[in-house]
């Protein structure tokens, strides 16, 4: 061992210096990108502007905070819609106090804090009601114990977005066509359709992404962007003169499709003929 290290002495020493370089350049950068940002003192008490998802959102001045110890699906995956509209029931336009964890700042130059309103944790509030994951810093052992205790509940009661069965919104109301009690025809989310290949069903769920190939046929991809989509709605370019809207950004929102399911390459879908096929939600 002694042999090893005299031969290669240099060469380990080259590699420290390296490294001792690289995080030094690293910090420096880190701390060069978020040099403008003001301080923010801890335990203040900022009003919400603005809720951006289920766990950042802006203050007064226009800055973003990061909730310290969860994690929220981002645009495109099924609990997006549903933490974020719960965030801004919670917070926004309200006064909440912002207490500090390990580190001050994200590599996005965010303010990470813990987050309460009336001395309630709303990061322990959102995974209690099952629409977020504990996302723990090592170096952070503040409400740790009490964090992992709520998912854990969440996820053995099956409770909320990320934990219980997503149930379709039953609110035909809203829907002027494509509901039960109109067609007579079941109702299902986009990521059940896998269970009804070969039925004729109306699929709910939200447009996460829009796909046109180059032989003009339109991919409407549900809840998360292909290839992970739960399903997909498919307009060939021979039936597009049928639809007057543009596919591509008109139909990115909580839709209802029509038709007997399919499977195309593992994925269940629905062919698309005529535009009473499809209704958006109001």
């Amino acid at each position: 061992m002694e042999i090893f290290w005299r031969e290669n002495k240099i060469i380990f020493g080259v590699l420290g210096a390296i490294l001792i370089f690289s995080g030094i350049y690293f910090s420096q950068t880190k701390f060069s990108r978020c040099k403008g940002i003001p301080p923010l003192g801890n335990n203040a008490e900022k009003l919400v502007t603005k809720v951006i998802d289920g766990d950042t959102f802006l203050i007064e001045g226009g800055r973003s905070v990061r909730i310290l110890g969860i994690d929220t699906d981002e645009r495109g995956y099924p609990c997006y819609f549903s933490a974020k509209e719960r965030l801004e029931e919670l917070i926004l336009n309200k006064k909440v106090r912002l207490e500090k964890g390990s580190e001050d700042l994200d590599k996005y130059c965010r303010y990470l804090r813990y987050v309460f309103l009336e001395n309630e944790n709303i990061g322990e509030k959102l995974l209690k009601e099952g629409l977020a994951v504990t996302r723990l810093d090592l170096k952070d052992e503040k409400y740790k114990n009490e964090l992992i205790e709520a998912e854990k509940r969440a996820r053995e009661n099956k409770v909320g977005c990320k934990w219980g069965e997503r149930e379709v919104e039953k609110e035909n109301e809203n829907w002027k066509w494509l509901n039960e009690e109109k067609t007579n025809k079941k109702v299902i989310s986009a990521c059940e359709a896998q269970n009804f290949l070969d039925k004729e069903v109306i699929v709910e769920g939200r447009v996460a992404d829009v796909y046109v190939s180059k032989k003009n046929n339109v991919f409407l991809n549900f809840e998360k962007p292909y290839p992970n989509q739960c399903f997909t709605a498919v307009i060939f370019s021979k039936n597009l003169r049928n639809f007057k809207e543009d596919p591509k950004n008109f139909y990115l929102k909580k839709v209802r499709v029509l038709g007997k399911i399919k499977e195309y390459k593992g994925k269940p879908e629905i062919i698309l003929e005529d535009p009473n096929q499809i209704e958006i939600l109001e």
